[in-house]
């Protein structure tokens, strides 16, 4: 694959010249964020118990031990809700959960907040009583006259104040380095505001349009790919942000809930997903790629989908396994029953089976057994799966899986064979059919992303095709030379983090990780490692990427903390 730039945020520690966190510097972190957990999410008991007993104490863990019993017992009665004084209206979802608007007195912001004219060329467009087409006509008239640096779009819903203060805050952000600048907005429903991230990943920007407004863009980049065009219709920023994309531009996120964004206007269907489909389709036929864009759920989401390359090349299933037959035959039972990719194989990896119906299993198998002796090393057995392939590309999957997508191996090769892609993953469901895992979220320590638990809020973000920090190693596609040019997954991370690992530094080599949620497969968790989790995997990642330290998703909302299973909003400096 191609060299790259590394992807914007990511940085290895254990290869630099920073300092080496020692192991008490890493105990400190794992204190505090478990702290920060039971501060936020935990239950009154949890809350007092740290502060009577100290926070990761022997004797807090021995009261654990001692009260668990009774805790699950309290879990299990119903709670009488409680009572909010909050203004939100039944309908309007509060996400997250400690959100709450800020009052801005802008009269008073502004004498603090000041940009020259010269500066910022600032667009007041009428949505309301325009059409696209002069919409656009105005701004590209603007382009063409303007000396001003910067440009500026609001609407003429937002008064002056509220557009005078976000283009000052937007441009005291600004640097000769960026082309776009960009900040949080209000959106429809002021308690769920729009959050962002602080890199642009390319696919999210396919997916939908996660600029968005309030913006400060560079009139010379902005006039060098084109300007606004006229068959955008009401995508016209969506699809500006597009080409800019694919032209370089330097993208900056301003992090904070900004006023003068996007009005209610902007977010109905009608009139922004066909012109939305439109641009995208637009986007993929510049790029080279051949497929479909059809309007998705949410407005301004779109459902994009490309074809696999032809000859449909060949892929290689890796799947370890160490008895517990019913889950390797199951597994297999559901690819052969409904993948319909013609060009695959599948390779078993044997880690010291010693059950009678395993080894028959095995035996009988009309697939290759590889034999992996030792110590449970996940990372070590994959990679020696790999090494047994001579596939074009490889999906590493758990024995505890169940394909339930026909077509789940044409979108995932379609996903990797991308230049700049690295790494694919998938939607897993439990078993009650509850979404499990949706990407990988760093915010600040590696956790699933669940939107029936943790992730309660419905938005284009978690329903889209879009770049990750990273996705679990049950599910990953990707090229097999890429992985081999990488070294595989790191044996020193025996158990846990590898697969966390692997996609991280294909992000250092400029290959992104992307998750879709088009491909759908059942996961019984846990079903085959059970409880290993040793505390020394997760310290080597925690020291490798500065975990809980300067780590940043490039590719989630920077602004959000999961601790537990809530989102929390906790705004940190850009």
């Amino acid at each position: 694959m191609s060299e790259r730039p590394p992807v914007s945020l990511i940085q290895r520690f254990d290869e630099s010249s920073a300092p080496t966190l020692t192991p008490r510097e890493i105990k400190h972190r794992w204190i505090e964020f478990h702290r920060q957990i039971r501060l936020m999410s935990g239950t009154r008991f949890q809350r007092a118990a740290g502060r009577l007993l100290g926070e990761d104490t022997l004797r807090y863990r021995l009261a654990r031990l001692l009260f668990r019993p009774l805790l699950r017992a309290l879990r299990g009665r119903p709670r009488t809700p409680a009572t909010t004084k909050l203004t939100a209206t039944s309908a309007q979802a509060i996400f997250p959960v400690n959100y709450r608007p800020r009052q801005i007195n802008f009269s008073l912001a502004i004498n603090l907040e000041t940009v020259d004219a010269r500066d910022v060329a600032v667009v007041v467009v009428d949505s309301a009583q325009a059409s696209a087409i002069e919409i656009i006509g105005q701004l590209n008239e603007t382009l063409n006259e303007t000396t001003a640096e910067w440009l500026f779009i609001c609407d003429a819903t937002h008064d002056d104040d509220e557009r005078r203060y976000s283009a000052a805050r937007l441009h005291a952000a600004s640097s000769r380095e960026h082309d776009v600048v960009f900040a949080d907005e209000s959106g429809p429903n002021p308690f769920a505001p729009i959050l962002k991230s602080p890199a642009v990943g390319p696919h999210t920007l396919l997916s939908y349009n996660v600029v968005g407004r309030p913006a400060l863009v560079r009139v010379e980049t902005l006039f060098a790919v084109g300007g606004f065009l006229p068959e955008a219709g009401w995508a016209f920023e969506h699809d500006a942000y597009l080409r800019l994309s694919e032209s370089g531009a330097r993208f900056h996120h301003l992090n904070t809930v900004l006023p003068a964004g996007r009005t209610d206007r902007d977010f109905d269907p009608r009139s922004l997903n066909e012109d939305t489909r439109r641009v995208v389709a637009a986007a993929l036929e510049r790029r080279g790629w051949r497929g479909e864009v059809t309007s998705g759920e949410l407005a301004g989401l779109a459902h994009w989908r490309i074809e696999p390359p032809t000859p449909l090349p060949r892929v290689d299933i890796i799947i370890p396994s160490r008895d517990r037959v019913e889950l390797v035959r199951r597994c297999v039972a559901s690819i052969e029953a409904v993948t319909t990719y013609s060009n695959y194989g599948i390779i078993l990896l044997d880690n010291d089976s010693v059950e009678p119906a395993t080894r028959q299993y095995f035996d009988d198998s009309p697939y290759p057994v590889v034999d992996c002796p030792g110590p449970f090393n996940y990372a070590r057995i994959v990679n020696r799966g790999v090494s047994h392939s001579t596939a074009q590309f490889v999906v590493t999957l758990n024995n505890d899986t169940v394909v339930v997508t026909p077509d789940w191996l044409e979108r995932l090769v379609a996903l990797a064979s991308l230049d700049d892609v690295g790494i694919v993953g998938a939607c897993l469901m439990d078993p009650d059919g509850r979404r499990e895992h949706e990407g990988i979220v760093i915010a600040p320590y590696p956790q699933h992303l669940r939107s029936d638990s943790n992730y309660p809020h419905d938005d284009p973000y978690v329903r889209a095709t879009r770049d990750v920090a990273a996705v679990t190693g049950a599910v990953q596609m990707v090229r097999r030379e890429f992985w081999e040019s990488l070294g595989g997954m790191d044996e020193e991370l025996a158990v846990v983090m590898n697969d966390v690992d692997v996609c991280l530094r294909s992000l250092m080599t400029g290959h992104y990780v992307l998750y879709t949620p088009d491909v759908e497969l059942y996961h019984h968790v846990g079903s085959s490692r059970g409880s290993l989790d040793p505390i020394e995997d997760r310290n080597r990642f925690i020291r490798r990427w500065d975990i809980f330290g300067t780590f940043r998703d490039p590719f989630f909302a920077e602004s959000l903390l999961l601790l537990g299973e809530k989102m929390f909003y906790f705004p940190r400096d850009s």
